[in-house]
């Protein structure tokens, strides 16, 4: 066997190999968004019995709402370190753990609202509203905007897990991840001064998209620089 040969043969082999680890993270993933899906369609029947709706009604301050309150945000802490975890199990170095965290958490995240329109045919709409998150205040959009940044982490991740080591390091400068940090600072405050704002007639105007856009295009901008450094 000539060396071009084995050489083909060991990226086909990584290759097979890498698919069948990113599978089975999507069947995970799968798995573990029917089961966020199933806890918030319980929070849903005890907090918001006559449907689930925006401006979000003001929930008193007795010691059962803050404790189921404080038990939320600590399952959402729980979620992501088993995110981390599994990422960290699933990957072999720093490139293909970055990866399978952005595949779990994209796949996870989409699935999540598949599941709840499976299960109690919610979202009507990809426009419809909702809590994204609780840490450190509460998170909120239309449902299209996380499905966005979902769709945008699971094409980053398969480009990471799908090329070969032969094309080098896929480079990363501090200046890189000081993008990608104001990237994901700037499409968090737009979710969150929108949360603070849930429970006001005038809810909707306080997700200010061109703000949303400017972050999100930051990370996208990003990404597509390390990846043309990296060729």
């Amino acid at each position: 066997m000539s060396g071009d040969e084995e050489l083909s043969d060991n990226l086909s082999e990584s290759l097979k190999t890498t698919l069948k680890n990113l599978c089975i993270a999507i069947a995970f993933s799968v798995a573990f968004a029917y089961i966020e899906a199933a806890v918030v369609v319980y929070l849903r029947a005890i907090f918001h019995p006559g449907g689930f709706t925006f401006p979000m009604k003001v929930f008193g301050a007795g010691p059962l709402t803050k404790r189921l309150l404080l038990t939320e945000i600590g399952r959402e802490a729980a979620t992501i370190v088993l995110i981390f975890t599994a990422a960290w199990l699933f990957g072999r170095n720093r490139r293909q753990r970055v990866a399978y965290f952005l595949t779990i958490f994209a796949v996870w995240d989409i699935f999540y609202y598949v599941w709840l329109k499976v299960l109690i045919d919610w979202p009507a709409s990809i426009m419809d509203w909702d809590i994204l998150f609780l840490i450190p205040v509460a998170w909120a959009s239309p449902v299209l905007y996380p499905v966005l940044i979902s769709v945008t982490m699971f094409a980053f991740a398969v480009i990471l897990l799908c090329r070969p080591c032969s094309a080098g390091p896929f480079k990363v400068t501090l200046l890189d991840w000081f993008g990608f940090f104001v990237s994901g600072l700037i499409v968090v405050f737009s979710f969150s001064v929108a949360g603070l704002h849930i429970t006001e007639q005038d809810f909707a105007s306080y997700f200010y998209r061109p703000l949303f856009a400017a972050g999100y295009l930051l990370g996208v901008a990003v990404f597509a620089r390390c990846l043309l450094k990296s060729r």
